[in-house]
């Protein structure tokens, strides 16, 4: 067993319960779990072997199961609390063949433990699932019902432990410091990519001795009319002056995530922009308002947008989801949608992006926050910055 196990064993029973509690309702005896996040949620395994098939099998009474490529099967000891009579390896020929698939091996597996004639749930909407994979495994196991759980689990991840808490306040602390060095280095004539050098420097060097982590998505940094677009990354432009660009950066902790955006002006702002800054800073505030629990995930999106069309500003988009532990290439659990026709209720615990960004036809604005759903009172955000534009004369 792995001695340097992220939660306590009381935490991993909390969530393997959860999930059995889950598959029951959902009439499954099996749970095949091919999600990296999902995986280390489960069982704490943690290495970048996610190319490759691997999975977490679940059963109803028995320990997990870690599956995957047999020279990976050295990190599985490394990380997860089972013991190691629960880690099985597929030998290196299954590996990118075009002759064997790795599913073949797993349905092996499955009819070792007399649990292939069951129903048996597979998470199919999927990054890591493909569809050959479940080609080959429904051919190899013809006496199987194998049914779509996609999610299952990400469902069971939206309300955070105590434990978890810890961690996602460690790596807001570590995007504040990214967000500060961001800001306080941005200046005409600085290349992009160098600035990006340091943002990333300061993500992985922590803060108050939690090291920092990889995050499941780069640091989005676009300038001027770039800024106008979501999800562009970086270039080897120097900054000009007269533009803006946003930052959307997170710390990251042992897997855990907290995003923080924030916007930085190089000069004197436009009108407009300065007017949307203050009205979306006034949008957030009232979003938080209506982020208590017992309301629905509906309502910060209409509060916000509500607030928003007091200046005019139509913003159709989703303005949040669930975050906590992820692997790439998304920070997001995919689960609730901060929109006016989700609505899930609101629940102690639950942490999302807010994330209301503003992207306009020749600039962009980002300001945004990881929130925590509290008992009582509107949500708190988990980062301490100051939610404005930023404007650097």
């Amino acid at each position: 067993m792995a001695t340097d196990i992220p939660f306590s064993p009381s935490e991993y029973q909390r969530r393997l319960a959860l999930v059995r509690q889950s598959m029951a309702s959902h009439h499954l005896d099996v749970l095949i779990v091919t999600d990296p996040s999902n995986q280390a949620w489960l069982t704490g395994y943690d290495g970048w072997s996610f190319y490759v098939h691997q999975a977490v099998i679940v059963q109803l009474e028995a320990d997990p199961i870690w599956w995957g490529r047999q020279q990976d099967t050295a990190g599985a000891k490394r990380t997860v609390w089972m013991s190691h009579d629960n880690i099985q390896g597929y030998p290196d020929y299954y590996v990118q063949s075009t002759e064997h698939h790795p599913m073949t091996h797993l349905a092996e597996q499955l009819l070792s433990l007399n649990v292939a004639a069951t129903n048996v749930g597979v998470e199919m909407e999927n990054y890591y699932y493909s569809a050959k994979a479940h080609a080959c495994l429904c051919s190899a196991l013809p006496n199987t019902t194998i049914h779509d759980a996609t999610a299952l689990v990400n469902h069971c991840r939206t309300i955070k432990s105590s434990e978890e808490i810890v961690f996602m306040r460690r790596a807001a602390a570590i995007s504040e410091h990214m967000m500060h060095v961001a800001i306080e280095m941005a200046e005409p004539g600085l290349r992009k990519n160098d600035l990006v050098a340091h943002i990333q420097k300061a993500a992985i060097e922590g803060v108050n001795n939690h090291w920092g982590d990889y995050a499941a998505i780069v640091p989005l940094t676009p300038s001027g009319e770039d800024a106008s677009a979501p999800h562009l990354t970086w270039n080897g432009e120097p900054m000009k002056a007269d533009e803006a660009t946003f930052f959307e950066l997170s710390g990251c902790y042992r897997r855990y995530h907290a995003p923080l955006c924030r916007t930085v002006f190089l000069g004197t702002p436009p009108s407009d922009m300065q007017n949307a800054a203050s009205a979306l800073s006034d949008a957030i505030d009232a979003g938080l308002q209506a982020a208590v629990a017992g309301n629905r995930a509906c309502d910060i999106a209409n509060a916000l947008h509500d607030e928003l069309r007091k200046s005019g500003i139509e913003r159709s988009n989703r303005c949040g989801y669930p975050v906590g532990l992820s692997y790439p290439p998304d920070w997001g659990e995919r689960t609730i949608s901060l929109r006016d026709i989700d609505h899930t209720e609101l629940k102690p615990g639950m942490t999302f992006h807010f994330m209301p960004a503003l992207w306009m036809d020749d600039w962009g604005l980002e300001t945004t926050e990881t929130i925590l759903i509290e008992p009582a009172g509107p949500a708190s955000t988990l980062c301490n910055m100051e939610r404005k534009l930023f404007v650097k004369p």
